[in-house]
């Protein structure tokens, strides 16, 4: 027997003048902690029920108010939109101005919900860390020549094509789309007015004494366009490549692999790719399914390297520049239309199978629910009976 036995039955036999032995007393304490143990399930399985009836009561209470949400947010999404327009027109100055306004609110609130849905690692994409380093330049630096190339080049070169290639949708009654397309295309309008329309940058290329010039900046030297508006951007992205692979795939490995539903830029492609079987799964294929995320990365690079190549003729040329706005936009109304048109009536037919397949099991929970309530209601009611006789 051990000490803390020898204690309590010491502690028992003082406390017990009646007799009782050890034994039974140890049989008492343990019939009470199963009882606090049933207890304590009791409570777990009670606290869980009334979640799920409330987790139920909300879902409905969404679905019940679904289309007055998204014509709410069609209208300020439409609004806005037509808002911005008119500043485009009457202060194309203000523009960057708009632009933060919309990141410091917007980006915060897409934090917090992907970091509900388990999506937050998106956060760490190239869009994020570039509108990041846009954010540094209009602030802090907002007359650096060197940094506004390096913006441009990522403004105008991966951002920008990545809203053409990735299909991305401007639909209004979606606040996730909507925001997904701005990431996308406001650094490409901020640029292009604080080049070719913004009167403070007029002011700087025309001092006294000097040829009348109309962009900012004027680069005369070939080789210095070439450094700071493909080199430098270049060698900052393979700088957010190294440091996205060590973060994701090495410091974050374990509790990626411990949690499947915890998505990242490249499950989420590679579950697409592999589901419809189209080029991008078919050309990561190429060295074995055990470097599929090697020529990921790789097609990433190339994909990068050539669109910030094509930035190089659009920032020489306020036409080709204007003819690459009216393309972004386009192809974002594009989308957005067949997303409207062909993808949407879809999600509805499949929604409202579903709800009717899950409809049966909601009532039948229901159901069952009753029944347990009113049988432990009459239990009660025959124990207080009891009680009173």
């Amino acid at each position: 027997m051990s000490n803390e036995d020898l204690i309590l039955e010491e502690h028992l036999q003082q406390q017990q003048p009646n007799g009782d032995s050890f034994e039974k007393v140890k049989q008492r304490l343990m019939d009470r902690s199963k009882k606090v143990a049933q207890t304590k399930e009791l409570l777990a399985n009670q606290t869980r029920e009334i979640l799920s009836k409330q987790a139920v009561k909300v879902a409905k209470q969404a679905e019940e108010h679904e289309s007055f949400i998204n014509k709410v947010t069609h209208l300020l999404g439409v609004l806005a939109f037509g808002g911005f327009c008119f500043v485009l027109g009457a202060r194309p100055q203000d523009i960057p101005y708009v632009y933060c306004l919309f990141y410091f609110i917007f980006v915060p609130l897409r934090w917090i919900y992907y970091r509900f849905k388990k999506w937050h690692y998106y956060l760490l994409d190239f869009c994020y860390y570039a509108n990041t380093i846009f954010l540094i330049d209009l602030l802090l630096y907002p007359k650096n020549e060197k940094l506004f190339m390096v913006c441009f080049a990522f403004a105008e070169g991966p951002l920008a094509w990545a809203l053409i290639v990735w299909r991305c949708s401007l639909v209004f009654n979606s606040l996730d789309k909507l925001v997904s397309v701005l990431i996308h295309l406001l650094p490409g309008l901020v640029f292009f007015t604080i080049r070719w329309w913004n009167p403070t940058t007029f002011a700087d290329m025309h001092p006294e004494g000097s040829a009348r010039r109309f962009s900012w900046p004027y680069v005369e030297e070939k080789s210095y366009l070439f450094t700071w508006l493909f080199v430098v951007p270049l060698a900052a992205y393979s700088l957010w490549q190294l440091a996205y692979f060590l973060i994701v795939n090495v410091l974050r490995r374990q509790r990626l692999l411990r949690d499947p539903e915890v998505m990242t830029s490249y499950r989420e492609l590679s579950r697409k790719a592999q589901k419809t079987n189209n080029i991008w799964w078919r050309l990561s294929g190429l060295l074995g399914d055990q470097n599929r995320l090697l020529m990921f990365i790789l097609l990433q690079g190339v994909f990068t390297i050539a669109t910030m190549a094509l930035a190089y003729p659009i920032f020489l040329s306020y036409k080709l520049h204007v003819i690459f706005q009216i393309l972004k936009v386009s192809a974002a109304v594009w989308n957005g239309g067949s997303f409207l048109l062909d993808v949407m009536p879809r999600q509805v037919i499949l929604k409202e199978k579903k709800k009717s397949q899950i409809q049966p099991v909601l009532e039948n929970c229901q159901e069952q629910q009753q029944s347990t309530s009113a049988t432990e209601n009459k239990v009660e009611t025959n124990n207080n009976s009891e009680t009173d006789q």
